[in-house]
């Protein structure tokens, strides 16, 4: 590979932290060069056309970076949003990520993902945005992890929404009128509210 070719696509992972084929094809280098830095151990596959430096810092979250990358339109959701803020005693062994009905979960090479898929509100309400090894990472906030906890209770089990909850509650982690936003957003008002009744009281 040309070094001009090479120190190119670097810059261009630089800033970010990863490079996308697009980019790079933007910038006017041919996308077998992505291929041979793989084979070269310079970068790694993070998704279908994305990239970062094979090097780069990993951290305890580097899963969610991982997806991040791969799907920068999904958020970090459930039981990985949870262990993000430090609530609860789950330690998931995937990474559960949120994406909006009709769109395609993404294939992350040597992570293993649960997709859950929202829509409307449900979607689009509490999302914060972390940056985890220089990468922009969408996390639901913690009013809204645990209405989705509620709300996907069949599936993560009630204990561990109840538990959040109340950790959260104790230790100051939400306001009230961003989790009855949440709450409202999921639809999980009534199923939320003897529990909360008992935990506030």
């Amino acid at each position: 590979m040309p070094r001009t070719a090479r120190q190119c696509i670097l810059n261009l992972v630089r800033p970010k932290g990863y490079v996308t084929a697009r980019a790079v094809s933007r910038a006017g280098i041919h996308t077998q060069e992505l291929t041979r830095l793989v084979a070269d151990g310079t970068l790694e596959r993070v998704g279908p056309g994305r990239y970062r430096l094979a090097n780069a810092e990993v951290t305890e979250h580097h899963g969610l970076a991982l997806a991040a990358a791969a799907a920068p339109g999904g958020v970090i959701c459930l039981l990985s949003a949870l262990a993000f803020h430090g609530i609860g005693s789950q330690l998931p062994a995937e990474v559960w990520l949120a994406i909006e009905r009709g769109q395609r979960p993404p294939k992350v090479a040597n992570l293993r993902l649960r997709i859950a898929r929202f829509s409307g509100r449900a979607f689009h309400e509490g999302i914060e945005v972390h940056e985890i090894e220089r990468q922009r990472v969408r996390v639901y906030g913690v009013a809204k992890t645990i209405a989705d906890l509620f709300k996907a209770r069949n599936r993560v089990g009630p204990d561990v929404a109840v538990e959040a909850l109340r950790e959260a509650w104790r230790d100051r982690r939400f306001r009230m009128a961003d989790l009855d936003r949440a709450a409202r957003a999921c639809r999980v008002e009534r199923v939320m509210r003897p529990y909360l009744e008992g935990v506030v009281a």
